[in-house]
C-alpha cells in the first residue's frame, strides 16, 4: 500500500499586479507548497513599480513579456522545491487586463521547445500592444461613458450588458485602441484576458474565457431567467459600436473567441507537452478554468448565502452571493465561477471601489508617521469624527474616476456641520473620516443593492444559520416605513438586509481599526482567513503575502482543481455532492477529523498536521483561535498605546476635545502633513492629484520629511523607526469557521451601528451632492 506522502498535489497559480504566485494543496486540501516571483525584485531588468508601469494621463501598464518571464522563473522554483509529477490538476486566476496578439506572429504553443524557457520562444513582437493596461489604468474612462451614452445610459446598458461604464471596462480599453492606436487595431489577431493567457501557458493551446469573466467585458449579454431560453452570447450592436462598424465588430468576435458557459466544473485541457517534457509534470494532469483574481479569492473563503466577502487593495471590491440575475447600474454581475451545469444557476454580486489603498496611504502621509499611528488615530477619533452629534465630519477622497455614482466626480471634498471646509479643524479626525467614507459607501450601496432582490428572497441575516451572530440579531426591531427615511429607499436602522458576516481579505484588513469599523458599520462579525491573520504577524501592512504563505486567488485556483479532479475521479470524496462551496467545506472537515482538530496549515514552514506540537510565532498552530485568555495580549497593546501617545504628542501636542478648536499653530499644521505638490494643490476640497505610483503597495512611508504650511521643510521630529502596527489577533472563534480556515477578529458594537445609521442619510445627502456637481 503506498503511503499517504504519494498522494494527489493540486496547484494554484495567481498573475497578480506585483507578483505571479504559486500555491500547492494536497487532496484534503492542507497547504504543501508555496512559490512566488516579485516582479520588481526578481525581474528587475522591466524596472516596474509595484508590478506596472505609471505615465501620464492616468494610465497603468504591465509588460506582458515580464509574465511570460515570471512564468518560467516561477515553474523552475516549483520544479525544483517540488515533485510536480504529483500534481494532478492546475487551476488559477489573474489580474483584470488584456493581452494583445498580433494576428502574423501568434506562436503555435503546443509546439514550444521543452529545451528553451517560454520567452525565449514568444518574443514580444508576437504582441501588437506590449505593455498591457491593468485594473488601475484609468485612461479609457472617457470611453467608458462614451459607450454608456451611445448604449442609452447606464440602465440601459447594464439591463444589456450586465454593468454600467466603468475605467476598467474591457470594451472601453478596445474602443481606446481603436481611435487612439489604428496601427495597434490594424494588426491585432486575437486578445485574451490575463486569465486565459496564462491558462493558455499551461495548457499549451489558446484558451477562451469563462462567462463569469465574459460578463466583466461590457460585451456579453447574459441571457438570465427573463431571456426566455435564448443562450448568452456576444452582443453584436455592442461589438459593432465598439469596432465602429458591423465588420469591425465581427472582428472583435473572432478576437475573443468563444465563451465557456459550463459553469467552470469541468476541465478546459491538459498540461502542455512543453510542461511535461521541460519540468516533469504529469502528462495526465488537468487544467480547469482560470478566472479572474478577485472571484478567485471569493472562492476560497466559501462564502455562505448571507456573507459578504470584503477585499481591501489597489481597489477595494465587496462581492456577495447572489440568487438573481437583476441587472441594474448599482451593481456588476457574474455568474458563479464555480457551478455545475446541472446546478440552479447562481451569481456573485460585486460592488468596487477604485480610491482604496493609494487614499489611505496617502492620509496617512499626511497626517501620521507610521501605520500604526494611522490605526492608533483611527481607534481613538470617535465615530464621525466628534462627538456630538449634530456635528460629524465627513470626508471624499476621489482621486481617481470611479464607477457609479461617482463617475464623474474627481477631488478631495471635507464637509464639517454640513459644509464644505477645505480642512477639518481637528486633523486628527482625517484617518478615521476617510475610511468611514469607505466603509459607508459599501454600506449604502449594499442597502440598495438588497432593495432590488438580486440577493434572493431569504436576503439578510435570515439567510440560514450562522456561527457568529451579531449580538442583536435577537433584538426586537419597531415596525417602520422604509418609504420615508429622510428620502433614503431603505430603513438605515434595519440590520436584516445587511449581511450575516463580513470575510474581509487584504493588507488593510490586518488593522484592528479597519476591522472593527468594519463590524461596526455592518454590524456583523469580521473573520479573516487565518493565512492572512498569521502573514499580518510578519507583514501588517502589505498586501502581498510574505515568503512561504497562500496568495488567496491562488488557493482559490487550487481548490477548483480539486473539486474538477475529484468529480472526473469518481471518488466518494469527490462525488459532487452539493456545490462548489459545499464540497470545500466537506474536504476541510474531513481534513479536520484526521488531523484530530488541528487548525489548517498557514504557511509552509508550519507543522505537518499530524504533530501537535506548538509551532514557532506566525505558523498556523500558534494562532489563538479562542483557546487562550485575551488578557494575554494586554501588555503588548498597553506598549503599543504608550508609544502612540507619546508620538501623538510629539504631533503638535493636540490636547483639547474632539469638536472645537484644536489651536494648531501653523508649525504644527505643517507637522501633519507631508504634501506631494504644494499645500493648495493638496488640502483644497476638488482639488486634483498625480497619485503616486508606489502607494499602489501601501510602502512603508516612515522617516519622511514634513512640509510647513509656508513651504519650508523640516525633519520628522519622531523617531526614525516609529513603533511597528499591532495586527489584529483571533478571538474566540467557532470550531466550524476554524475548520474552514477562518477566524474572527472583531464582533459589531450595538451602540456604534446606532451611531452609524444615524448619519447614513447625511451621508447621502453630501455623496448626492457631489453626484449632482453642486459642490
Amino acid at each position: 500500500m503506498p503511503p499517504k506522502a504519494m498522494g494527489a498535489f493540486f496547484l494554484g497559480l495567481e498573475l497578480a499586479t506585483d507578483q505571479l504566485r504559486a500555491s500547492i494543496v494536497d487532496d484534503n486540501l492542507e497547504l504543501v507548497g508555496v512559490e512566488a516571483v516579485d516582479f520588481d525584485t526578481e525581474l528587475p531588468e522591466y524596472q516596474t513599480q509595484g508590478g506596472i508601469f505609471t505615465t501620464p494621463g492616468d494610465a497603468y501598464t504591465t509588460p506582458v513579456e515580464m509574465w511570460m518571464k515570471a512564468f518560467d522563473v516561477l515553474l523552475e522554483k516549483l520544479s525544483k522545491a517540488y515533485d510536480v509529477s504529483r500534481i494532478k490538476g492546475i487551476g488559477g486566476a489573474a489580474q483584470h487586463a488584456l493581452v494583445w496578439w498580433k494576428a502574423s506572429q501568434m506562436p503555435q504553443l503546443q509546439n514550444l521547445d521543452p529545451r528553451l524557457p517560454v520567452h525565449a520562444q514568444i518574443s514580444p513582437q508576437s504582441f501588437s500592444l506590449p505593455n498591457s493596461p491593468v485594473a488601475q489604468d484609468t485612461s479609457a474612462h472617457t470611453h467608458a461613458l462614451a459607450l454608456e451614452a451611445a448604449l442609452g445610459g447606464p440602465d440601459l446598458m447594464a439591463a444589456r450588458v450586465g454593468t454600467c461604464a466603468h475605467a476598467s471596462l474591457l470594451a472601453a480599453q478596445l474602443l481606446r485602441v481603436r481611435e487612439a492606436w489604428p496601427e495597434v487595431w490594424a494588426r491585432t489577431g486575437r486578445v485574451q484576458v490575463a486569465s486565459s493567457f496564462l491558462a493558455s501557458l499551461v495548457c499549451g493551446a489558446f484558451v477562451g474565457m469563462g462567462e463569469a469573466e465574459a460578463c466583466a467585458t461590457g460585451l456579453w449579454a447574459h441571457s438570465g431567467a427573463q431571456a426566455g431560453g435564448v443562450p448568452s452570447h456576444w452582443d453584436d450592436e455592442v461589438m459593432e459600436i465598439v469596432g465602429g462598424n458591423r465588420e469591425e465588430g465581427r472582428r472583435i468576435w473572432s478576437w475573443l473567441g468563444d465563451v465557456d458557459i459550463s459553469g467552470g466544473r469541468r476541465r478546459i485541457g491538459n498540461v502542455s507537452r512543453y510542461l511535461v517534457d521541460r519540468y516533469g509534470f504529469d502528462p495526465d494532469a488537468i487544467v480547469t478554468p482560470f478566472t479572474a483574481d478577485y472571484l478567485s479569492t471569493y472562492l476560497s473563503v466559501c462564502p455562505t448565502p448571507s456573507d459578504a466577502v470584503l477585499s481591501f487593495g489597489p481597489m477595494d471590491v465587496m462581492l456577495a452571493p447572489a440568487s438573481n440575475y437583476v441587472p441594474t447600474r448599482l451593481y456588476t454581475l457574474f455568474p458563479h465561477p464555480a457551478q455545475d451545469a446541472s446546478e440552479r444557476k447562481r451569481y456573485v454580486a460585486m460592488l468596487t471601489s477604485r480610491n482604496a489603498d493609494v487614499p489611505r496611504a496617502l492620509v496617512r502621509d499626511m497626517y501620521t508617521k507610521s501605520w500604526s499611528a494611522f490605526d492608533r488615530l483611527v481607534a481613538i477619533v470617535p465615530p464621525g469624527g466628534s462627538i456630538g452629534l449634530d456635528d460629524k465630519l465627513f470626508s471624499f477622497w476621489i482621486l481617481q474616476a470611479d464607477s457609479y455614482p461617482f463617475s464623474h466626480v474627481k477631488g478631495i471634498y471635507r464637509f464639517e456641520t454640513g459644509v464644505k471646509v477645505n480642512e477639518f479643524r481637528d486633523l486628527r479626525a482625517n484617518p478615521r473620516c476617510l475610511l468611514e467614507s469607505q466603509i459607508l459607501s459599501f454600506r449604502v450601496r449594499w442597502s440598495r443593492l438588497a432593495a432590488t432582490g438580486v440577493l434572493g428572497s431569504n436576503a439578510g441575516r435570515s439567510r440560514g444559520a450562522n456561527s457568529s451572530p451579531s449580538p442583536i440579531s435577537q433584538q426586537k426591531r419597531s415596525a417602520s416605513n422604509t418609504a420615508n427615511h429622510m428620502g433614503l429607499p431603505f430603513d438605515p436602522y434595519d440590520y436584516t438586509p445587511l449581511p450575516s458576516r463580513v470575510i474581509c481579505t487584504g493588507a488593510a484588513a490586518n488593522f484592528p481599526s479597519i476591522a472593527n469599523l468594519a463590524g461596526d458599520v455592518f454590524n456583523a462579525p469580521v473573520l479573516v482567513p487565518t493565512t492572512q491573520v498569521d502573514a499580518a504577524q510578519v507583514v501588517p501592512h502589505r498586501n502581498a503575502p510574505p515568503p512561504g504563505f497562500p496568495a488567496r486567488a491562488a488557493l482559490g485556483g487550487a481548490y477548483v482543481a480539486r473539486w474538477v479532479w475529484g468529480k472526473e475521479k469518481g471518488t466518494p470524496a469527490g462525488t459532487g455532492r452539493g456545490g462548489f462551496e459545499e464540497e470545500i467545506k466537506r474536504l476541510l472537515a474531513k481534513r479536520w477529523a484526521v488531523a484530530g482538530g488541528v487548525p489548517i496549515r498557514t504557511n509552509v514552514n508550519a507543522p505537518g498536521t499530524n504533530s501537535r506540537a506548538p509551532s514557532a510565532t506566525g505558523s498556523g498552530a500558534s494562532t489563538p483561535y479562542g483557546h487562550g485568555p485575551r488578557s494575554a495580549l494586554g501588555a503588548t497593546i498597553l506598549v503599543e498605546e504608550e508609544e502612540e501617545e507619546e508620538e501623538m504628542d510629539k504631533m503638535g501636542g493636540m490636547q483639547s476635545s474632539f469638536g472645537m478648536n484644536s489651536g494648531f499653530g501653523e508649525g504644527d499644521l505643517g507637522r501633519l502633513r507631508t504634501l506631494t505638490s504644494s499645500t493648495a494643490g493638496t488640502t483644497m476640497t476638488g482639488s486634483t492629484i498625480d497619485t503616486p505610483s508606489t502607494a499602489y503597495t501601501t510602502p512603508d512611508l516612515s522617516g519622511t520629511n514634513t512640509v510647513n504650511a509656508d513651504g519650508t521643510g523640516v525633519e520628522a521630529a519622531v523617531p526614525s523607526t516609529p513603533a511597528a502596527l499591532t495586527p489584529v489577533t483571533a478571538m474566540p472563534t467557532s470550531e466550524a469557521e476554524v475548520q474552514l480556515g477562518l477566524v474572527k477578529v472583531a464582533e459589531p458594537d450595538v451602540d456604534a451601528f446606532m451611531s452609524y445609521a444615524a448619519i447614513v442619510p447625511e451621508y447621502c445627502r453630501l455623496e448626492g451632492l457631489l453626484v449632482k456637481s453642486i459642490v
